[in-house]
């Protein structure tokens, strides 16, 4: 039987260890491309999927994946490769989560950005899984510290961004190290002539399956703001005034745009950060952490940097400058209206621009609403600050330190109550802690002593 798009997953010849996983996640139906998917993952067929940010893509190759993962050969059997460090990281930790219902999986991480000496070490001991960006993937095989001469499955996860951002000879290079008889699953937002033309070179007879929308219509309300060139700032703080949201993603072109843009808002009294392709990979994790957790409720940031970021309610998004392809508009505000929820898209354009209003009304299928700034009705004194605050601890992944460890330690010894810990990031060297404001402190003055598992770990808080 094919399941269709309100089927579960036992409807699926899955272990039983990664059913029962699924349901203590709360995974309860099938979203519509892991319905269509999904099957054919299982049955081992290529794939070409056409399915956008937030369609529930990772679980449709990540279960395919591991359903046949064989724990007890310690070779690299699945690749997944992802255009930026970001969604690469959000890949793996969703991996990860998917993996909990199978013991002794080994899932690694290689993007750039890192030092490339632990990741040498942490190959050496073998991996199950391995996700990552291209150019790392390629060092690592010219280093010949990553083979995969026994791979099984491999992952090309938005592969027309990978094509934007000028991927494709890395990409062919690391298919080339790959075995001939592989199963090889394409996922891509979009449907260029390039991405055809891999698919026909890397896949054997590949099954196409699409997913058009991620949300319902009038799940996301758009309006478009007409705007001189001079007004865009002033326009901007009116959008916050009136709609006074909770937090919100401003899109920009360019990386000097987005820090002109997050210094006026600071100016203004909303508390906001910058994101940007030329962040250090380290500036980059703590932007979006923080952005993610609730310390920083506005974050500025260009198309790429914010690929793969998966916030599960975001109330608005803000085209401070509309983007030159409509589909590129279609991946921003898809950030918001996620999760059953409804989101709020507003997007500022000049009167020459009006050729981009009418792709994107051809692209969506939706008439777009104009109106003009001056109707906002702008709240004076308006300012917009972080619930939460972040301390950053010096272990992580590396030193076995898990999510459950350090609330434990929070609301053990340190004595702060559950519902004061918000989100906790782990990674490879280091842990980020949302803590309700006002609560960082209590949090530090015991680390200055206290340890976490018996080891003595810093704590410092990030501003």
């Amino acid at each position: 039987m094919t399941p269709d798009d309100s089927s579960g997953f036992d409807a699926l010849p899955l272990k039983e260890g990664l059913l029962a996983n699924l349901i203590t996640l709360g995974y309860d139906r099938m979203t519509p491309i892991q319905a269509q998917g999904l099957p054919l993952v299982l049955k081992g067929k290529d794939l070409i999927a056409r399915a956008k940010t937030g369609s529930g893509k990772t679980a449709t190759f990540g279960l395919g994946v591991l359903q046949k993962l064989d724990p007890q050969s310690l070779a690299v059997q699945a690749l997944v490769l992802c255009p930026t460090r970001e969604l690469a990281d959000q890949v793996g930790k969703e991996m990860r989560r998917l993996a909990q219902g199978i013991p002794n999986v080994r899932l690694l991480t290689l993007t750039g950005g890192k030092p490339i000496g632990p990741q040498k070490a942490s190959l050496q001991h073998g991996a199950h899984i391995v996700v990552g960006t291209p150019g790392r993937i390629l060092d690592h095989l010219q280093r010949k510290t990553l083979k995969l001469e026994r791979l099984e499955t491999l992952v090309l996860d938005e592969a027309d961004r990978m094509l934007d951002m000028g991927f494709e000879e890395a990409v062919s290079d690391i298919i080339a190290a790959t075995p001939r008889k592989r199963q090889t699953l394409l996922f891509s937002a979009t449907y260029p002539d390039e991405i055809a033309r891999i698919s026909r070179r890397v896949q054997h007879q590949p099954v196409t399956v699409s997913v058009e929308t991620t949300h319902e219509p009038g799940v996301i309300e758009q309006i478009f703001y007409q705007v001189s060139k001079h007004e865009r700032h002033n326009a901007l703080i009116r959008l916050f005034e009136h709609y006074q949201p909770s937090s919100a993603l401003v899109f920009c072109r360019t990386r000097a745009q987005c820090a002109e843009v997050a210094a006026l808002l600071n100016d203004r009294g909303i508390s906001a950060r910058a994101i940007h392709g030329e962040l250090d990979q380290r500036r980059r994790d703590e932007v979006l952490a923080l952005f993610a957790n609730g310390s920083c409720p506005v974050m500025v940031a260009t198309d790429v940097a914010a690929r793969g970021l998966d916030i599960r309610s975001l109330p608005m998004v803000i085209n401070y400058e509309l983007p030159h392809d409509p589909e590129i508009y279609t991946h921003r505000i898809g950030r918001t209206g996620r999760a059953g929820e409804t989101g709020l898209a507003v997007s500022l354009f000049l009167e020459g621009e009006r050729a981009r209003l009418n792709s994107i009304e051809a692209d969506t299928g939706t008439p777009c609403i104009e109106d003009v700034p001056a109707s906002l009705d702008p709240h004076s004194g308006y300012q917009l600050n972080a619930t939460m605050e972040t301390i950053e601890l010096d272990a992580g992944r590396k030193q076995k330190l898990r999510p459950g460890d350090v609330l434990g330690a929070l609301t053990g010894e340190a004595g702060l109550s559950g519902d004061v810990v918000g989100k906790i990031d782990i990674f490879d060297w280091s842990t980020l802690v949302a803590l309700q404001r006002g609560s960082a402190r209590k949090a530090l003055a015991y680390f200055a002593s206290g340890k976490i598992k018996g080891r003595r770990v810093k704590a410092r808080r990030l501003r």
